[in-house]
């Protein structure tokens, strides 16, 4: 499979404007040197999203979102690394190269075959809607859902009929491999391909582009499971795509809020309803891709789910996912319908009014998560308020810092009257990045020197040639603030100094790191000639280097100390799992101080 070389990347975002990118899609006022805007990736009155032309990246101070004009287009318009790639070369211009090699990505040539299949596909279920016999059938038990002509025509309901190869022998001009990939037909044990959707409602699945990528069908009469989506494929990942998004965005680009039912009759009654609002996830609980996609259009989620077991057990697996997407701004609430109803029958019975006024009372991610925590938490007893302190710590750690995370841990302490510590245990380091040590915080005058240090770099990328791999390793100190992201960003530049800043902010992950570079780069460019400039960083990175030996050997002694206390009350009365891991966190420390020093 073939990927498109990093050297056309780099010159592509060199040919076009990121400005023109974003000024198509959210008007933008020169503000300075820069251009702002009210952010689309979140509700603001006052303008934090800034454009930088000269450096040719976007940066919101409100909510984070950050990265070049190819990261804005996956953003913004829900393109694919791929179709944004093509999308930026068609208004630069230019053919869009391959190379061979592998690829995450599926190129377009194999990919685009498989759009107008389905689209065939689709035509000809619509058509045995009406025209097939049984397709009375079909039509009766829509009628019977209360389903009108005019939303079963706005959602492209369809029809496949009964039989094992209907559907391939209208399409049979076309190649069986390419039916099998399109997700169209299935193969048996034996090699014989058939139809993988038959006498089945259809409910054709368009991704945000409004691309059709695969197929739900809704079971009639006889044997499987009542619903069948297409299977995985070159176009179609069912942990990316959200049944009714697209119709969705056709109604409200930016909706107040999302509704997420569980199922597609759920979503085409809502909208009959005037409900226009709501997406249903293709048969698993919300997936983190689902999460980040929904919350680019909106800032208030609503999770639908029926009464019984079965919808409690699917809330509490969403929430798990939720978590770590709670950033500032971000609203999760979750509502729950009577015992023996969902959102169709519900909405049929008491309306939109009484379905809105369900969605008013909904109950908020925060009770939720208590609501779950405490099922088997005596807050009576102490040992219960300890179970309860024990079983949050691993789902609180996943909330990213902020105001949120700060009052659920108050919570969790009024409930229980125990304050989380701080630092998290080692086994969860992993999942969230641990907060500072106050004692590894470098200081006032270490952290100047290193701002100065990353303004020359920004300024001038090729200073990158200036640091050798092995003053990176020295300088590479886990929990200094700003260091890692240094290193990073010199190995970046040494790999390419003609590489776009807007392409290394696009693999930042911490929109705080994002923040603090958009920062930076608004530092003007130091006085004195590139001699004296590279002069001055390279007394930089000494003094950079000098900082941290002797920072090392401070927290050599902090360390030490800690460790000869736990080794002593791990023999006199054991410690508990959080000192354990710190323990052996220490040792690993010690041994690695000790080979270096060997």
């Amino acid at each position: 499979m073939s990927r498109i070389p990093d050297s056309f990347i780099d010159d592509l975002l060199g040919r076009i404007d990121i400005v023109d990118v974003v000024n198509r899609r959210v008007p933008l006022k020169r503000s300075g040197k820069e251009y702002s805007a009210c952010c689309p990736f979140h509700d603001e009155k006052t303008p934090s999203f800034t454009v930088s032309e000269q450096k040719q990246f976007y940066h919101c101070f409100g909510c984070g979102a950050h990265g070049s004009a190819i990261r804005f287009l996956m953003e913004y318009d829900g393109l694919g690394f791929i179709d944004s790639i093509n999308e930026l070369a068609q208004m630069a211009g230019v053919d869009v190269p391959r190379e061979a090699g592998e690829s995450t990505h599926p190129s377009r040539e194999k990919s685009s075959p498989l759009y107008e299949l389905l689209e065939q596909a689709n035509r000809y279920y619509r058509r045995q809607l009406r025209e097939h016999p049984g397709g009375q059938k079909a039509v009766a038990y829509l009628k019977d859902r209360g389903v009108s002509g005019e939303i079963a025509g706005r959602f492209e309901v369809g029809f496949a009929p009964p039989g094992w190869d209907n559907l391939s022998k209208t399409l049979a001009d076309v190649p069986a491999q390419l039916l099998l990939d399109g997700g169209l037909t299935s193969q048996s044990d034996q090699g014989s391909h058939y139809d993988r959707l038959r006498d089945r409602i259809t409910f054709p699945i368009r991704d945000s582009r409004g691309r059709l990528v695969g197929f739900g069908g809704r079971l009639l009469d006889g044997d499987g499971p009542k619903y069948l989506n297409s299977p995985e494929t070159a176009i179609f990942h069912k942990g990316q795509e959200l049944y009714g998004l697209y119709q969705l965005q056709q109604v409200q680009r930016q909706p107040p809020h999302i509704v997420v039912v569980e199922g597609y009759l759920d979503v085409i009654a809502l909208a009959q309803f005037g409900a226009t609002y709501a997406v249903a996830a293709l048969g698993t609980a919300l997936t983190a891709e689902h999460i980040r996609k929904l919350y680019r259009i909106t800032q208030k989620l609503v999770l639908c789910f029926d009464g019984d077991r079965a919808g409690r057990k699917a809330a509490e697996r969403s929430l798990e996912n939720l978590l770590p997407h709670m950033q500032e701004g971000r609203q999760a609430n979750f509502l729950f319908l009577p015992d023996g109803d969902d959102p169709d029958t519900f909405i049929r019975r008491e309306g939109l009014d009484g379905f809105e006024a369900q969605l008013a009372g909904a109950e908020p991610l925060s009770e939720f998560l208590f609501d779950h925590l405490t099922q088997n938490c005596d807050l009576t007893t102490l040992d219960g308020k300890a179970r309860l302190a024990e079983t949050a710590q691993p789902w609180i750690v996943k909330i990213p810092d902020g105001f949120f995370k700060q009052l659920i841990r108050k919570e969790l302490q009024q409930r229980t009257g125990v304050d989380l510590p701080d630092r998290e245990p080692a086994v969860t380091q992993s999942i969230n990045r641990r907060a500072p040590d106050t004692a590894q915080q470098p200081s006032a005058n270490t952290s100047r020197i290193l701002r100065k240090a990353f303004v020359l770099l920004l300024q001038e990328p090729p200073l990158a040639q200036q640091v050798s791999t092995d003053t990176l390793d020295r300088l590479e100190i886990r929990n200094e603030p700003g260091f890692a992201l240094f290193c990073q960003l010199a190995r970046y530049f040494h790999s390419s100094p003609e590489a776009a800043i807007g392409l290394f902010m696009d693999q930042l992950d911490n929109p705080q790191d994002a923040t603090a570079l958009a920062r930076l780069l608004r530092h003007p460019t130091p006085p004195g000639n590139a001699a004296a400039r590279t002069e001055e960083f390279n007394n930089l990175l000494s003094d950079l280097t000098g900082a941290i030996h002797r920072t090392r050997g401070r927290l050599g002694d902090h360390r030490r100390q800690r460790l000869n206390e736990l080794i002593a009350k791990l023999t006199s009365e054991g410690l508990n799992d959080e000192e354990k891991a710190e323990l052996r966190q220490l040792q690993e420390a010690h041994r690695g101080q000790s080979k270096r020093a060997n």
